[in-house]
């Protein structure tokens, strides 16, 4: 009897989807170079900004935590506005909060009041009464609605500043009658501390504000009127922040354009190192030409040609 053919089995397995889990190396890569284009666009964007902006983020590597005394310490916010504004920068800062005075709506009455000029001290910012009293009651040290106000606008922008700023209170000649024990002294001093107060609430910091003075009546806005309301005003004066390296004023005397002293005589030690001057050696050069010269030597007593 004939044996049975078994018939041929063949299995075919089809492998569907991903064989198996790839790993996540193209994340890290990924990662990597969106890194590097941000990087690249922080480079770019230091390229192009202006040196003091430089400085800034460079002082913020060195010292982050703002103990030291570089120029990036102590920044607040984004962009150049915390930035120290020197002499050359005064003009832009006048212009920015005299537009800042007038996007305050309830501002718009009194603008003419508001003086800002930029003098030899800083830019000055004077804030001019009349007879009804703009800024401050009469014989009052509290400042009025429209003083609040103003206050408040100009400490918003002065407080995003390195700056030190100083207070000013002024009176006219008219004598302070409602006290015995009052005047003018007191009355200009009270106004300008009741102004560096309502500041230091609203943005000013609180090491800002260098000093508070009190003048009465002796600097007259007026001298020939010295009885008129324009006597009567606070001023603040927002000091120069002196630029690294280029001294200003009477520091700035004596030295050239690149910041060294002039040329004296060749050898001359510099004032404080001990060290020569730069460009000049501690010997002068010899010339091949040169010849010795030797001092006469004084003979002995007694042995005269």
């Amino acid at each position: 009897m004939a044996q049975a053919v078994q018939p041929i089995i063949i299995i075919k397995r089809k492998k569907g989807g991903h064989g198996g889990h790839h790993g996540g190396a193209w994340k890290v890569a990924y990662a990597d170079f969106v890194t590097a284009m941000m990087a690249l666009f922080i480079v770019l964007w230091l390229l192009s900004s202006s040196e003091q902006v430089q400085k800034a983020v460079g002082g913020y590597f060195t010292d982050p935590q703002g103990k030291g005394k570089d120029i990036g310490n102590g920044l607040r916010g984004a962009g150049s506005e915390s930035l120290p504004i020197h002499r050359d920068d005064m003009k832009k800062l006048k212009e920015k909060l005299e537009q800042a005075v007038k996007d305050t709506g309830s501002l718009e009455k009194i603008k003419d009041h508001i003086v800002i000029t930029v003098t030899g001290e800083g830019l000055r910012v004077e804030l001019i009464e009349d007879e009804k009293g703009t800024f401050f009651g009469s014989g009052s040290p509290e400042p009025t609605s429209y003083g609040k106000d103003l206050l408040s606008t100009l400490a918003e922008e002065i407080g995003k500043l390195p700056n030190k700023v100083t207070m000013e209170g002024h009176t006219d000649s008219r004598p302070f009658a409602a006290r015995t024990d009052y005047s003018n002294w007191e009355l200009s001093t009270d106004r300008a501390n009741a102004a560096r107060r309502w500041m230091q609430q609203r943005g000013v910091k609180a090491d800002q504000v260098t000093q508070v003075r009190g003048f009465a009546d002796q600097s007259l806005r007026d001298p020939e009127h010295p009885e008129d309301a324009s006597n009567r005003r606070i001023t603040l004066i927002i000091q120069y922040q002196k630029q690294s390296g280029k001294p200003e004023g009477k520091e700035a005397e004596g030295k050239t354009a690149e910041g060294k002293a002039p040329e004296g005589k060749p050898g001359e030690a510099e004032k404080g190192t001990g060290k020569p001057s730069p460009g000049h050696n501690d010997a002068p050069a010899k010339s091949p030409e040169a010849k010795k010269i030797t001092p006469p030597q004084k003979e002995p007593d007694g042995h005269k040609k």
